[in-house]
């Protein structure tokens, strides 16, 4: 899952993309209004999070121009502004939801979750391959009942080659995927994070489940 970010304060934006990625997600951050338009233009974001003082645009105009678009991105308004013709202004924009600062992060993705699970092609709360289970919610993967201990990315590479088992996933489209980066040939982290990956989901067990198909990249099923 992609979130990004629009928010000017550097630490608040820190603290919203470590909590995102710790929690599963691939999170982009930008500074100003019109830097998180373009964003939101150009890549595919599941969610955004939106302040409204920004630079440039204000989150009013960000929004407004979104759903002109036809956009239907869903977006959660994070603001310091509490009075409630701010809050009736979000939600008639077209915000998701307006949460007032200052937040405890838990509920912002509680939030967070409960949006994407309604939204138009509902997120499963669980991916399951052979004998390989992942709990998206409790942040929790299992093999033959075992538990597997990740690290953030790992559990976002793993969840993303869960969603689309069968399908052959080019490098290019996992570093955008997880790392949020234009794709460098000379950079071979796609790979080293899938030998760790294997490592701990593939070689315990006789049955592999991630396989690499030469000159195409990498596919997650049973075989």
């Amino acid at each position: 899952m992609r979130v990004l970010i629009i928010e000017d304060e550097k630490k608040a934006a820190a603290y919203l993309q470590k909590g995102f990625t710790e929690n599963g997600f691939t999170a982009d951050t930008a500074a100003s209004g019109d830097d998180g338009l373009h964003l939101a233009r150009t890549e595919n974001y599941d969610l955004i999070i939106l302040d409204i003082m920004l630079p440039g645009r204000d989150g009013w105009e960000v929004l407004e121009e979104l759903r002109k678009e036809g956009s239907e991105v869903p977006v959660i308004y994070l603001s310091a502004r509490d009075a409630v013709h701010d809050r009736v202004r979000g939600l008639e924009l077209g915000a998701d939801d307006y949460l007032v600062k200052p937040f405890a992060f838990s509920e912002l993705l509680a939030r967070a979750r409960t949006i994407l699970r309604r939204g138009p092609a509902r997120q499963p709360e669980r991916l399951r391959a052979d004998d390989l289970e992942m709990d998206l919610v409790g942040h929790k993967a299992r093999r033959e009942g075992r538990p597997i201990d990740l690290t953030a990315k790992e559990f976002i590479l793993l969840s993303l080659l869960l969603r689309r088992k069968g399908e052959v996933l080019s490098r290019t489209l996992i570093a955008e995927q997880v790392w949020g980066i234009n794709f460098d040939s000379d950079t071979n982290i796609v790979d080293v994070a899938i030998r760790r990956l294997r490592r701990k989901v593939d070689d315990p067990f006789e049955r592999k489940l991630i396989h690499t198909v030469r000159g195409a990249g990498y596919v997650l099923e049973a075989k």
